[in-house]
């Protein structure tokens, strides 16, 4: 007969609520700093709104009115150097983050309207309504708000997008001797988004200093909780990952205030995370100054009990009922900020001349010149300079015969050793003796408390390592087993990664490098053999290395490392087993940016290639020999780092164009590369251009499947004779 035992959650969770006694004896300070940001939140919302009414706001205007219990109780707990993140509806929590850091208190006053204050009104302002301003100059809008300065580390318009993020500042805090924490906030419906879910995970393994605010404001857009989940308390997400959780009445300031400081001491205890379901309501439509039962899936008896709790009501409430402020004190103080908001505002429109009555616009000199469209997608490289640059053909020191994947291990393992912010992380880098293909070998002989084996959760750790680069103490380096997975971890890597230098600004840098192996040819089917170069290269903001031989893979990688702008490192599996002509111990130098390698030179034809397929072009052309070729390794192979000095010189003297890479035809990084040789170099080339590629399936599991579906020397070679027939 079986039997049974009740098992319990090895973490608490409690419910949080207040009693008119907390109440009286809340430090009148405190109350007053709670009644006078909620008070500054409420008028610039609203301010917000009407200018979106007028057209002025171009774009999204998530609007928080409702929900500022939730951001000033739990904001005011922390310090200028705790970090926090939002979603797409966060002007609260930026601006709750940037007055705690510029607010002077006094103490039994409200808070005063200082220039301080008026500079985060006016650029949080001015950020909305996309001005040069700004403090992401115009560019993130209302859903990307950043001012890294105060510990505001940018809002978010990916649902979840954050999250993992904030669990890379975290990593950054608890490892450099800091009891800072870090604060992500996002809704009900993120709770279901599987980056949000891994990360609570990786983050209870690790014991970051992490909380996870929800905003349980009740509606993902128009569908109601109870539609999308069956458990409505969301903060009992916590229990099944061992992290303590709060759950709070969010339209009470004072219980969600409780409930972070407990929280926050948890965490700076170095206890791990923490979760706070803030039980809230936004008084508004998803987005516009319309409230939800305009558009038919709320009701206004619904609204209108919700509005009956409202946070600034209840703060006026309690400041009048402590003798802090007097009714009329109240009414000035709102008077105050409104016209603060308007002045401000009135100092960025003008009348629309010829227009309606009222009709404004944007003063023209206050946008962001057009010519900064395309400034910042990366960086200057300016961070290189000083670098020592060395080519295998003149190279000072020692040359000899190399195995690829020991350079790949020993180059990672010497860069650890000079720069003791480099941090490895991926799945099994810290097992097998140097993970799956031994990459990571000697590093983890050397530096086994900075590799980092992950759980299989490539979203969380991807986005884990791109918020330790925008935080900047670390600098990660996230290795993916394969190719393919990049897609399991694509919003990390092209949304946020790729996208955050130029999204807020300008500002950050992403010192992040990514590694990761092709693996066609090796029978591992569809979904772990794939060339990413070609989607890779479209996403502005990534650099792409792609070495071909161990002497580049090292200088290489070490400009990688060294550079600001995040990197991908494309390693293919068939190169790993491979010898050449590499450095017997000189393991410094670096490969400048941009500059591709004439592999062999010849007048008949310009060969493009990368990767292992260029070693196949080689061998090819040896078959070949009536025809004399220019063979360039492409080495860089994103569009701001491409050798165009390179490519053009021997297009000019050759007059045609082989364009090989193995991997198929419908993800080509060739398409995009011939494409742009013909609109440069069109007077020059005598035929059109000819490519070398794979088919248009990935690859399969059949060994004879498999070869037919990718390019390998064969293929090169009855290319080149069909040039010479």
């Amino acid at each position: 007969m079986s039997t049974r035992k009740k098992l319990s959650a090895q973490s608490p969770w409690v419910e949080v609520a207040t009693t008119a006694g907390d109440w009286k004896v809340l430090d009148p300070d405190l109350l007053l700093q709670m009644f006078a940001q909620t008070l500054w939140v409420r008028s610039f919302e609203e301010y917000v709104l009407e200018l979106a009414a007028e057209g002025l706001v171009h774009g999204p205007a998530h609007s928080s009115i409702g929900q500022e219990g939730g951001a000033i109780g739990s904001i005011l707990p922390l310090r200028s150097d705790d970090y926090v993140n939002g979603s797409h509806r966060g002007h609260h929590q930026f601006l709750a983050k940037a007055f705690g850091h510029v607010i002077e208190p006094k103490s039994g006053t409200l808070p005063e309207i200082t220039e301080d204050v008026r500079t985060v009104l006016r650029r949080t302002l001015a950020e909305i309504c996309g001005l040069a301003d700004g403090y992401c100059r115009g560019r993130g809008g209302s859903m990307h708000l950043q001012w890294s300065e105060a510990g505001a580390m940018g809002t978010n318009a990916i649902v979840g997008g954050g999250v993992p993020q904030a669990a890379g500042f975290a990593w950054n805090m608890a490892h450099s001797g800091s009891d800072a924490v870090s604060v992500t906030y996002f809704g009900d419906g993120a709770v279901n988004i599987g980056s949000v879910l891994e990360t609570f995970n990786l983050a209870a393994a690790w014991r970051l200093p992490l909380c996870f605010f929800i905003e349980n404001n009740q509606y993902a857009v128009s569908t109601p909780l109870a539609k999308s989940t069956a458990e409505p308390r969301l903060s009992g997400r916590g229990l099944g990952f061992n992290i303590p959780s709060w759950r709070v009445d969010g339209m009470d300031t004072l219980a969600v205030h409780t409930a972070m400081t407990e929280a926050v001491e948890h965490m700076r205890a170095g206890k791990g995370p923490t979760i706070i379901e803030a039980d809230l309501y936004r008084f508004f439509h998803q987005n516009g100054p319309y409230p939800g039962s305009a558009f038919g899936y709320r009701d206004k008896a619904e609204e209108a009990l919700w509005r009956k709790r409202d946070p600034l009501a209840q703060l006026r409430k309690q400041v009048v009922a402590r003798g802090l402020v007097t009714p009329e004190e109240a009414d000035a103080a709102a008077a105050e900020i409104g016209a603060v908001m308007r002045e401000i505002g009135n100092g960025f429109f003008e009348p629309v001349v010829g227009g309606k009555p009222g009709e404004r616009r944007v003063i023209p000199s206050l946008w962001p010149d057009v010519s900064f469209v395309d400034v910042d997608i990366r960086g200057d490289l300016s961070e290189l300079d000083g670098s020592r640059y060395e080519e295998a053909d003149t190279f000072s020191g020692e040359l000899g015969e190399r195995r690829f994947i020991d350079v790949v291990s020993d180059v990672m393992a010497r860069r650890m050793e000079t720069d003791d912010r480099i941090v490895v992380m991926g799945e099994d880098v810290d097992g097998l003796k140097g993970g799956t293909n031994g990459a990571t070998r000697r590093p983890l002989e050397l530096f086994p408390d900075r590799v980092l084996g992950t759980p299989i959760s490539e979203n969380a750790f991807a986005g884990l390592g791109g918020g330790m680069a925008l935080d900047g103490r670390f600098r990660p380096v996230v290795e993916f087993m394969y190719a393919d997975f990049m897609w399991v971890a694509a919003d990390q890597l092209f949304n946020q990664v790729a996208k955050a230098r130029h999204m807020f600004g300008g500002h950050s840098a992403v010192p992040f490098v990514l590694r990761s192996k092709l693996a066609a040819g090796t029978g591992y089917g569809s979904q772990h053999s794939m060339d990413p170069a070609g989607v890779l290269t479209s996403a502005p903001g990534l650099r792409v290395v792609a070495p071909s031989n161990p002497f580049d893979y090292v200088g290489l990688m070490n400009t990688a490392l060294a550079c600001d702008d995040p990197v991908v490192v494309l390693e293919h599996v068939d190169l790993y087993s491979s010898r050449g002509t590499g450095p017997a111990n000189d393991l410094d130098y670096r490969l400048p940016v941009g500059k591709a390698a004439v592999r062999r030179q010849g007048d008949d034809l310009t060969v493009i290639s990368y990767l292992s397929m260029v070693g196949h072009c080689l061998d090819a052309l040896d078959r070949v020999p009536e025809i004399s070729a220019d063979l360039i390794d492409l080495r860089w192979l994103d569009r701001a780092s491409l050798d165009w000095d390179t490519i053009t010189a021997s297009v000019q003297k050759t007059n045609r164009v082989l364009i090989v890479e193995q991997g198929a035809v419908g993800t080509s990084y060739g398409g995009w590369l011939a494409d742009e040789i013909q609109r440069r170099l069109f007077d020059w080339l005598d035929a059109p251009i000819e490519r070398v590629h794979g088919a248009e399936a990935s690859p399969s599991i059949s060994k004879v499947l498999e070869r037919a579906a990718i390019a390998r020397t064969e293929e090169v070679v009855t290319a080149l004779r069909t040039l010479v027939s």
